[in-house]
């Protein structure tokens, strides 16, 4: 049997982002699957600002380039997404801008299109990164990503987190858990 594979990020270099608490969470939730998971920091591989001029004379950066294979080699990316501003973080939409440059002889927006992608997000605010999500959706949608119809919202990020990774609130666990397996099921189907 196929293990698809899945890629999972937060859109924050921040050593102690509640996004990435989030996607090691649902690290760990995922691993209960048939499914092969690799994490990815995106501190690992920083990236200048897009720019066109920079592009036109060196190229598209070396960690783009790492970040484009990434995405290519996983069926799904689970994003832990941060709301900077009602929107979606500067790291993020760097990285997307950067994988989603044409390549001669591929396949345009060849890391997105027809990944299946699952978003999370946490905040300290009480709608849990809720606003930044309709960007990271909208920006997704149109680059072809099938993206999950559910997404998982987690207020009062500062205070959610148990020593051992998991959430205080079970609730809020179970909905995880909930959104983590029909991701996982929705790309064991489509294998």
């Amino acid at each position: 049997m196929h293990r698809p594979k899945i890629l999972i990020f937060a859109g924050s270099t921040r050593t102690d982002s509640y996004n990435k608490k989030l996607a090691r969470l649902t690290e760990k939730i995922l691993g209960a699957y048939p499914v092969l998971i690799t994490y990815l920091d995106l501190r690992d591989l920083p990236m200048p600002l897009y720019d066109g001029d920079l592009e036109a004379q060196q190229g598209i950066p070396e960690n783009a380039m790492k970040f484009r294979e990434l995405l290519k080699s996983h069926e799904g990316f689970l994003m832990a997404c941060p709301e900077y501003n009602s929107s979606i973080s500067g790291v993020l939409k760097n990285s997307i801008d950067w994988a989603s440059r044409p390549i001669p002889n591929e396949k345009d927006l060849v890391c997105f299109t027809g990944k299946v992608v699952n978003l999370v997000s946490a905040s300290p605010g009480k709608w849990g990164g809720m606003r930044g999500l309709v960007t990271v959706r909208s920006i997704l949608s149109n680059i072809g990503s099938i993206v999950m119809p559910n997404q998982f919202c987690l207020p009062a990020a500062d205070k959610a987190f148990k020593e051992d990774g998991s959430l205080v609130d079970a609730n809020m666990q179970k909905f995880l858990e909930a959104s983590c397996k029909e991701f996982a099921e929705m790309l064991i189907k489509l294998a």
